[in-house]
């Protein structure tokens, strides 16, 4: 598929949620006027981390920017056909509104969640502290053995349609003059400090005034196609669906063990998991689940904590990766520090979908203004790097 000009404003590498957020943002900002071009390499999507993410967004997070960064999500996410409607349409995002539980299973971990909990609440984020008599009250399917403390989400914290919010914001941002193209791109041309142009697998070379990374877990291999690097690899995670011999009774919320296997319902089965701990860097191609860590970990973990998980049986699973920032988890997001017209977008860590409303608005205020106007995100930006300066996020799973 060819492009229709040979030279854009924007030209945005990656479609999927995060590209196609910046597109949006972009497409509907009355102050920005110029010409957009998505390059997505696989307009099925089968394959990107959007579409094969735990598909959650929660508040329950150590730094305060990250929590307001998930509470516009949420408000966006809960208003999402206001904003992305298209001759009357616009897709269902299903969004389950049953919280996030952690659950500490020391004095060390009850530190954490209390200490988090007062970052929550002190940005307005409804979270609850349960002591383990209330946690057994609350959720009688737990097991309480070696509890401390949980940490409860009551509003805004769920999971939804991930698939959904990517096509709502493609779809709009497409109505809106933003040009789509299903390529590859296979070099970046830069001369100095900026970036000129870039070279299509489909043979076009097309011009560009700014260039958005939001090519996920292939954000590094992109980097240094300009003679630039971020420390951003790709992790896998492998999920699980399984299904219960007795269904939990109640209110189930994405519940995170101490050990950081978590599970959360799946219509009338259980998603299962983990955070990508054992795996070093892998292949981007690489989507092998690794069934072993279900029976050896997952498995084991939620069958002690949930007694009802001792008989289940998987009825589905697949693998995806995280783009997993090693400096810090935390994206790296805005100009490099030099070649300023490369703009990153990168190292989400497993929170790119819940992250991608806030954070693609805040790109098209970089591109269109040249500084953040609604949230301050600048303690994202590249110049951490190269400084070895951690902006650190401690609750990752």
């Amino acid at each position: 598929m060819q492009a229709s000009k040979t030279s854009y404003d924007v030209v945005i590498v990656g479609g999927a949620v995060v590209g196609s957020a910046t597109a949006y943002f972009l497409a509907t900002n009355p102050d920005f006027k110029g010409s957009i071009l998505v390059i997505e390499k696989d307009w099925s999507y089968a394959r990107s981390a959007t579409a094969l993410s735990s598909s959650s967004i929660r508040h329950q997070f150590s730094n305060p920017i990250n929590v307001q960064i998930s509470q516009f999500g949420t408000d966006f996410i809960r208003d999402f056909r206001t904003h992305v409607v298209v001759d009357g349409d616009a897709p269902e995002l299903g969004f389950h509104e049953n919280g996030y539980l952690f659950l500490a299973g020391d004095e060390k971990g009850r530190a954490v969640l209390e200490r988090n909990h007062a970052t929550q609440v002190s940005c307005g984020a409804q979270v609850r502290l349960l002591e383990p008599d209330a946690l057994g009250a609350r959720f009688p399917w737990l097991n309480l053995e070696g509890l401390t403390l949980g940490s409860y989400g009551e509003r805004g914290e769920g999971w939804f349609d991930s698939s959904g919010l990517m096509q709502g914001f493609r779809k709009k941002a497409r109505s809106l003059g933003a040009e789509y193209i299903e390529d590859e791109v296979i070099a970046i041309h830069r001369q100095d400090d900026r970036i000129v142009s870039v070279t299509t697998k489909g043979g076009q070379t097309i011009a560009c005034g700014t260039l958005v990374n939001a090519s996920g877990t292939r954000g590094k291999k992109m980097a240094r196609m300009a003679g630039l690097d971020i420390p951003v690899e790709p992790r896998r995670r492998s999920l699980f669906v399984v299904d219960c011999k007795t269904p939990l009774p109640g209110v189930v919320g994405l519940t995170i063990d101490p050990t950081g296997v978590f599970f959360r319902p799946e219509g009338q089965f259980y998603l299962m998991g983990t955070y990508p701990k054992h795996d070093p860097e892998v292949d981007p191609d690489d989507f092998d689940v690794m069934h072993d860590e279900f029976e050896e970990e997952i498995w084991p973990i939620l069958a002690e904590r949930v007694p009802a998980f001792e008989a289940i049986k998987v009825v589905n699973a697949w693998a995806g990766h995280y783009d997993y920032c090693t400096l810090d988890h935390n994206v790296v997001l805005g100009p490099h520090s030099e070649v300023r017209n490369f703009q990153f977008a990168n190292g989400f860590s497993g929170h790119g979908l819940q992250q991608s409303p806030a954070m693609g608005r805040g790109l098209s205020e970089l591109i269109t203004y040249g500084s953040f106007k609604t949230l301050d995100l600048s303690p994202f930006g590249y110049e951490r790097v190269p400084a070895n300066r951690p902006f650190l996020e401690d609750a990752v799973i």
